[in-house]
Parts: C-alpha cells; structure tokens; sequence
C-alpha cells in the first residue's frame, strides 16, 4: 500500500515537472500593437516583411531563421537570395503561405495581418521609428528568438553612435541642418530617428518636433530657415538648385551639400541595427562639406 502510493506521489511530481516545462518553453510577447503573441517554441521559420526587422533579426545572429523577406529588404548580403513576397504594406499572401512559416514580422501600417493570422500564421507586428523604438525592437525579438543577452546588441549600437558624435569637429557642432528624405519634400524633423541621430551629433536640425517625424513641408520653410547644410540622396537631388527661391539658401549658394549613394541612404533611412553606421556616415560627410563643402554639382 505504501509502495503504491509512493508510486502515485512519484508519478504526480513528474507529471507536475513536466507541465512547469512546458509552461517555461511556451514564449509571451507583446507587439506594438499591444497584442500578446503566444508561442509553443521560439520560431524557427521567419517571413520578415520591413527591412529594418530583417537586419535586426541578423544582427541578432538569426539570419539562417528566415526563410522570405519583402522586395526592399537586402541587406546582409544573404538576405538577397531568400524568396521575395512582395512589399510591406502589400505582400503576396500566398508567397508567404507557401514558405510554411511560423512567425511573421510586420510593420504596424501592413494591412497582411488579418489575412495571415486568419490562415493560422502569427504575426508580430513592430514599427520602430525612434531611437527609443528600435531599442524596443531589439528586446522584444530577443524574447521571440529566446537570445540571452540581445541588449548586447542596442549597446554596441547607441556606443557606436557617441563615437560618431566625438568624431565631428568643433567647427560642425551647431551647424543648422535640412535633411531631406525625398522629393515630396519630406524632411526627416528633430522627432524622428535621423533628427534624434543628428541631434546625437550636435548639430540643429531646422525642423522642429512639433512638425512630426518626416513632415511634408512648404518649400518656402527651407528657404525661410536658410540651413547651413543640406543632407539629401542622389535619387532626389535633381532640380533642387531650380526650387522657387532655393538657389538664395546659404547650403546651395556655398555648396555645403551631403549627397549620399543609394545604398548610403538604404543604411540613412532604416530605424535598425545599423543606426551607428548611419551616424557615422552623416558624421563624415559633415566634416567635409560643412563648413568648407565643395560636393554641390556646379
């Protein structure tokens, strides 16, 4: 008799050992969305539909996880020969079916997310836009991809963002910049990632917070502001000499002009991992161009 309940004391403990197990492996997280994603086991096959969630995922050291990224994501250089599903807001709902996953990274604007979670596909949804959100972003896929110390990763990057700033000259400190993201014109404002950036590197970004993150502007308030430097991509570089009353701007008239390669701006406009490179980049080219700049095509 007592044997037997020995046994029975025995075999309640096991089973009791057992189910604390499974409550430790099964992962909850919470997404920017506030939902709470709950997951058996850390994923293993990763869709990753925002470029700057496919970089973290690698800089995390779990790039082999993905098995499909959208058309803009290219970059570590891998990345390139996973299967495309299409862009960010619009994928190819079928493309990620097909690719079996058990995890899919989606910005919070993406309109996908009904769709896959009504096939049985979790979705995590992330959106950083900030210094403060892609910290964020880093911790909670560490949770996801159950890596120990994954905020090794945001110190290596915020370090890496003060050596930038330690790197400009005297000189540049309080330089009144424009930084433009593309033609509309949309400028990056002093709430956003890149403002946060320039303001690391101790110059005045010309557009305020209250404007938002990337305000579209009126022209007239660049020419209003008179920035000392302009930052701006190749890709919308044309023309800006010809803008009502833009040739009269001090960065235009002195040439004191930042004009970044494609794949400068890829790294500029991504709110990821590579944040301390981006500063770097913006670092360089103010220490040449302002306040001696010599780049504006004549």
């Amino acid at each position: 008799m007592r044997q037997r309940s020995l046994f029975r004391l025995a075999a309640c403990a096991a089973l009791a050992l057992c189910t604390g197990a499974t409550t430790v492996q099964a992962l909850q997280v919470t997404d920017d969305q506030g939902v709470t994603l709950t997951l058996p086991k850390a994923p293993q096959r990763i869709v990753s539909l925002l470029p700057a969630l496919t970089e973290t995922v690698c800089a995390l050291g779990q790039c082999q996880r993905l098995v499909g990224v959208d058309r803009y994501s290219n970059f570590p250089e891998s990345v390139k020969k996973l299967p495309q599903v299409g862009g960010g807001l619009d994928p190819n709902i079928e493309a990620i079916v097909a690719l079996h996953p058990d995890l899919v990274l989606a910005a919070l604007s993406s309109r996908s997310a009904t769709r896959l979670l009504s096939l049985g596909i979790p979705v995590f949804a992330l959106e950083p836009k900030t210094h403060a959100d892609v910290q964020r972003a880093i911790a909670k896929l560490s949770q996801l991809l159950e890596i120990a110390d994954g905020q090794k990763l945001w110190r290596e990057i915020d370090a890496g963002v003060e050596v930038a700033a330690r790197s400009l000259p005297v000189s540049v400190r309080g330089t009144r910049v424009y930084f433009e993201v593309n033609r509309g014109p949309f400028g990056a404002g002093e709430a956003s990632f890149i403002g946060e950036t320039l303001t690391r590197l101790g110059v005045k970004n010309i557009l305020p917070a209250r404007l938002g993150p990337f305000p579209q502007i009126n022209p007239e308030l660049v020419v209003r502001e008179n920035p000392d430097l302009i930052l701006v991509g190749e890709s919308n570089l044309e023309g800006m000499e010809q803008r009502p009353g833009w040739s009269r701007i001090r960065a235009i008239r002195e040439h004191h002009v930042c004009v970044f390669t494609p794949t400068q701006s890829d790294v500029l406009v991504r709110p990821g991992p590579r944040l301390a490179v981006a500063a770097r980049i913006m670092a360089q080219c103010m220490s040449d161009q302002a306040p001696r700049a010599k780049g504006f095509p004549q």
